[in-house]
């Protein structure tokens, strides 16, 4: 568990050479003027964030960690679009590159397989954004409180997956509440190689189970959602950052006065900066319900709110300021291997800036509330949810026209005969926690040849899939493609065009572990096309570009 590694270092960072004494050009700027930089602002930030506000346990008390929990996701679209914007940060490549730490992505003993790609190539891509309640050092303690938690084991209290589509056109973010009753893997500790066994708890405990590798593994086996890489968040250079960009616009419907986090907002829009920016990503008492998922939400409106300001150039012509952004954000991260250079954040954060800010889609895992003080996924809905980010359909709902424009001129009626189609079936049963069906492809490829498919065959490789997909590689083989579905009772939406495929290929995935006809009822609880394709209404959606969205204040905390 590598977090230990990120509380020690940090202190040695504030003796770094400045940005201008490692190469940082201020002529590339347009009209050549350099404001002063804020040396010691950017280089502050760079300590471990501190959270306050709960240790996680159920209930809505007034324990001082509960309280006192800072929140740290969302720099995250900072740090991704101020790296992808302020090329300059090249010029200090190797210093930036040093305030990154790493970790390994996945620490449990069994992996999904990546998302294919479409039929252009195209693949989708999954992040999960972490952020941690540690308080590893006397900034995070003054952020977050509770110096009793200083040496306690960090939790994910923040988790939210970043699933960008395959043809880059929209985004979906997906929280899970920390309270989420979960399976946790057993997950191997990379460093000390302790072992922690399966386990049920809450999802934020997952962190303290070796590492941000496996929160990957407990969401992968609750979602089946195959997750590409991930990014933990530490918190202390949010004041720095909120100011940076020069405040975010938030808005409450009621004044509100939370004195857990310190938030104090007249009726109406507000540009918060600096610690007012973290008292408003703190706050859970005074916004809703009293609970996290209305803080879910506050955090979700701040989050479009900086992502419209950061695309649209907003407060960014600042050297100094871009300096200390840069600083903050990189100190702020952990991430994994595959992400472990500033280089690979610069072209991720590129390939982000494609996405249009009308089709972001911020919603929460539909849930209810269960004995113990946790939450657990809602049945139908939270599936759905679930289903539709592994097919990469937009939570917005605003895919099914390009769904229909694609399926037209492809056949729907075979190309082959089917005693001629090949058919490659591979058993993808396996989960995180259950081990693949023994002889699964053997017994379809059998069932297949019953149908009159005397060509299809069982792969033996390994595989791991949450559901059962048949794909093709070539437009002219849809018809084909859908003959097989339709012959073990597979819904159209099952097949898919692939140039991840050499030839029709069914993976049995972890949905279909039992029979030789596909159960029946695993269509996503749909009441006609458009509710299939869109998020149902407990997800609590909000788009992108919802600049009218305002948060309820809880009445409780009107002042």
């Amino acid at each position: 568990m590598r977090l230990n590694s990120i509380r020690g270092g940090q202190g040695t960072r504030s003796g770094a050479p400045t940005a201008r004494e490692r190469g940082w050009d201020d002529s590339l700027y347009e009209d050549g003027r350099v404001p002063r930089a804020r040396r010691g602002h950017g280089q502050g930030s760079g300590a471990n964030g501190g959270s306050g506000d709960g240790s996680g346990d159920g209930g809505g008390g007034a324990r001082p960690r509960r309280k006192r929990r800072v929140l740290r996701w969302f720099i995250l679209c900072l740090s991704l679009l101020i790296l992808a914007t302020a090329g300059a940060g090249y010029f200090y490549y190797a210093h930036l590159n040093g305030n990154l730490s790493k970790d390994l992505l996945n620490l449990g003993d069994n992996k999904l397989d990546k998302s294919n790609p479409n039929a252009a190539g195209q693949t989708p891509l999954n992040i999960l954004l972490l952020g941690s309640d540690s308080r590893n050092s006397k900034k995070n303690v003054q952020l977050g409180g509770s110096r009793a938690d200083r040496d306690r084991p960090p939790l994910a209290d923040v988790q939210m997956l970043l699933h960008v589509s395959a043809d880059r056109s929209n985004m979906s973010v997906l929280s899970i509440p920390r309270d989420t009753k979960a399976t946790i893997p057993k997950c191997t500790d990379p460093d000390d190689g302790k072992v922690h066994p399966k386990t049920t708890a809450k999802i934020n405990t997952s962190l303290q189970h070796g590492g941000p590798g496996c929160t990957v593994a407990a969401w992968e086996e609750l979602t089946g959602i195959p997750v590409d890489h991930f990014m933990m968040i530490d918190f202390s250079g949010v004041v720095s950052m909120a100011d940076a960009v020069g405040g975010v616009p938030v808005c409450v419907d009621d004044n509100v006065a939370d004195p857990q986090s310190k938030l104090r907002l007249k009726k109406g829009e507000s540009v918060v900066r600096g610690e007012q920016a973290l008292h408003w990503l703190r706050t859970r008492h005074g916004f809703g319900d009293g609970t996290d998922i209305g803080r879910a939400r506050a955090q979700h409106m701040y989050m479009n709110s900086m992502v419209r300001q950061l695309k649209a150039g907003t407060k960014l012509s600042d050297p100094g300021k871009m300096r200390d952004l840069a600083e903050a954000a990189t100190k702020a991260l952990t991430v994994d291997e595959g992400l472990g250079t500033v280089k690979k954040l610069y072209d991720l954060g590129n390939d982000l800036k494609r996405v249009p800010t009308k089709r972001i889609t911020m919603a929460t895992m539909p849930w209810k509330y269960a004995p113990g003080g946790y939450v657990v996924p809602k049945e139908g809905d939270a599936d759905h949810t679930f289903s539709l980010i592994r097919n990469d359909v937009s939570l917005d709902g605003r895919d099914k026209k390009k769904a229909g424009a694609e399926k037209s001129p492809e056949p729907t009626e075979p190309s082959t005969p089917k005693s001629r189609l090949p058919v490659r079936v591979m058993n993808g049963t396996g989960t995180a926690l259950q081990a693949p069906v023994t002889g699964r492809a053997g017994a379809i490829v059998e069932h297949l040849g019953q149908e009159g498919f005397d060509q299809a065959t069982a792969d033996q490789g390994p595989k791991s899939q949450a559901d059962t997909t048949v794909s093709y590689p070539r437009a002219a083989q849809r018809g084909d493609a859908l003959a097989v579905a339709k012959a073990l009772g597979l819904p159209d939406r099952a097949v898919k065009h692939s140039n991840g495929v050499q030839e029709v290929t069914l993976v049995i995935g972890a949905d279909w572990r039992e029979g030789t006809a596909y159960p029946k009822g695993e269509d996503g609880g749909s009441d006609g096309e458009e509710k299939k394709n869109k998020a149902p209404d407990s997800a609590d959606a909000l788009r992108g570009d919802d600049k009218a969205a305002c948060m309820e204040v809880n009445p409780s905390y009107v002042w």
